[in-house]
């Protein structure tokens, strides 16, 4: 992952961050590096003598946690990096490189670790970089740069090109082509891996001989490099599955005989993602559940009024996991509004579900500016880096996103100082996601509003030919004069990485996605749409898919009702000829 430059010192103060202390439900101080459970079954098989550890090299943006789960998950103790000697010392050490290159670089430069770093490599020990952890190789980036690299494979990183239509970010679930035997790679080709960046290195000449893999999306671009025991890769081993996992296993254990064979996979290009939702918050007994609304609403009115209650968040992510969701998306709808930090049980699922769900995770909800009762003031970065540090790998943004855009359009000013700006600007505008709630408002003629509109496949109550969408803010309590093209467009250019894109009038409904407008802002921008709201049956997203230029689609009720199964839509879209991911198991 890239982000603009932060300083050293910023970096540091994500990684010994001022909220952790606060943040225990225990008594202690919570440990961001201690698993959940302290035994696990898939645990009790352990790699032997002084090879059971592994050395990370973690300087402290984003989230590593998922690379620390997916190592212990297969048996393996970690040793954090302190000093340059740790990273000399190690028998093997892998590197996740998340943030900006600049700031990775800086970080490095000045602890020493860059030089400790190189005479690692040059030595030819095992070595294992992943997404910046490969780039940082090269001889230097683009990216607000030039900034120099480690300097050990030639080539530059740039950034993809979007001038033809190419969505930047490049996110989701992609293939590789197999150049060299690498030995880690040995049965992924036809088979989807994740990828989640806007930099790339183009293949070359001088670093040829390098190149293990390359991947297509728009022009072919280095995957991965293979030198004797250097290994590194541009997508994310441990969001990749069981593929993912089946990589790592043959870094960290190449010794073993025991390590699964992938079945034939037949993937061929960038995959459509389709994406599991659970909506969290606390029902009247004070449990977490996951609940599901209709047009909003949650409530039973039939049953006592009381919330609906579709299972437990931990154990329902889990299970969506196993059944192929590309990605597992919480929005966190509970009662701490005033105080997002003190939603302790909400930063505790994220914490348990990474250890086992090996996908991209994404939470929404209280992100954004506050101050607590006693006066301290929080801000937003805070807010994410606490949910980042627990597992997440994307942030949603709602309603502030909204306020930001409005103030956006009327001034004309990036103030930088936006919930939106300052985590895009730390993290990278892939890490942000804005979720848009739009009602259809039903016009005459486009010219009855200042607002862009669309010509609807189906009349409103009245005949209208035309609607606008209008935003809103507060779970859809709130209009706001605002219309979801002119939100779109305004978050592209404030930093947002994907948008995710609700309907009011079809959420809950099951009579398939509002087509009219995923059409309307997918086409308005160049980064990623997720299409959400009204999936009722496995039709509507092979639709949805062939009608509009959304990169996802997401759905909820359908799949906590057990009503269509997540295996049941992939099949249906390979039927229709849509790429998809199919797990290996």
């Amino acid at each position: 992952m890239e982000a603009p430059p932060l300083s050293s010192s910023g970096v540091a103060s994500h990684l010994r961050s001022p909220l952790l202390p606060r943040l225990s439900n225990t008594g202690g101080t919570w440990n961001p590096r201690k698993p959940c459970s302290k035994s696990k079954k898939h645990l009790s098989i352990r790699a032997s003598s002084q090879d059971s550890t592994v050395t990370l090299l973690d300087y402290g943006a984003g989230n590593v946690r998922s690379v620390r789960n997916a190592i212990r998950y297969l048996g393996f103790d970690i040793k954090d990096v302190q000093k340059p000697e740790d990273i000399l010392s190690a028998n093997r050490l892998v590197f996740p490189g998340v943030g900006a290159f600049a700031a990775a670089m800086e970080v490095l430069n000045q602890n020493g670790m860059a030089d400790a770093l190189c005479m690692y490599i040059e030595k030819d020990r095992p070595f294992l970089g992943i997404c910046l952890g490969l780039q940082l190789l090269f001889e230097s980036s683009e990216e607000n740069g030039p900034v120099k690299g480690l300097g050990l494979i030639p080539g530059v990183v740039g950034r993809f090109d979007s001038s033809s239509g190419l969505r930047v970010p490049h996110i989701g679930w992609n293939t590789v082509q197999i150049t060299k035997d690498s030995g880690i790679l040995d049965d992924i080709e036809g088979q989807h891996v994740y990828f989640v960046h806007s930099y790339r290195v183009l293949p070359s000449d001088a670093n040829k001989d390098w190149i293990s893999s390359t991947c297509n999306y728009g022009e072919s671009f280095i995957s991965s490099i293979t030198r004797g025991n250097i290994h590194a890769v541009q997508f994310h081993p441990e969001k990749s599955g069981d593929v993912g996992l089946s990589i790592l296993r043959k870094f960290l254990n190449t010794s073993s005989s025991k390590t699964k064979k992938l079945a034939c996979g037949k993937a061929s290009k960038l995959a459509k993602r389709v994406i599991s939702c659970l909506d969290v918050r606390t029902n009247d007994k004070g449990d977490l559940v996951v609940t599901k609304g209709d047009q909003y609403d949650v409530r039973e009115h039939r049953d006592g009024d009381e919330v609906r209650n579709l299972g437990k968040p931990v154990e329902l992510a889990g299970q969506y996991y196993k059944d192929g969701a590309d990605e597992v998306s919480f929005l966190n709808i509970t009662g701490f509004r005033d105080f997002p930090l003190g939603d302790l049980p909400m930063l505790q699922v994220l914490r348990c579900t990474s250890e086992n769900v090996f996908v991209p995770l994404t939470v929404g909800g209280g992100i954004r500016d506050f101050t607590d009762g006693s006066g301290r003031h929080y801000s937003s970065l805070e807010v994410a880096s606490e949910y980042f540090r627990s597992g997440a790998d994307k942030i949603s943004i709602g309603s502030d996103a909204v306020l930001t855009a409005e103030e956006y359009l009327r001034t004309g000013v990036k103030t930088g100082k936006s919930s939106l700006e300052q985590i895009s600007r730390v993290y990278g505008n892939q890490a942000v996601v804005v979720s848009i709630d739009p009602r259809r408002m039903y016009v005459r003629s486009p010219d009855d509003v200042e607002f862009k509109t669309v010509k609807v496949t189906t009349p409103g109550p009245f005949g209208e030919e035309y609607a606008w969408y209008q935003c809103t803010v507060s779970g859809g309590r709130e209009g706001r004069p605002i219309g979801a093209y002119e939100l779109a467009k305004a978050v592209e250019e404030l930093g947002a990485g994907e948008i995710l894109l609700n309907c009011i009038d079809c959420d809950g409904q099951g009579q398939g996605f509002d087509i009219d407008l995923i059409k309307l802002i997918s086409e308005a921008v160049t980064i990623p749409v997720i299409a959400s709201s009204g999936a009722g049956a496995v039709e509507h997203f092979s639709e949805v898919f062939k009608k509009t230029s959304a990169s996802a689609a997401l759905a909820a009720g359908i799949f906590h009702r057990k009503e269509v199964p997540i295996l049941s839509v992939k099949e249906h879209l390979l039927q229709e000829g849509i790429e998809v991911r199919i797990p290996w198991t």
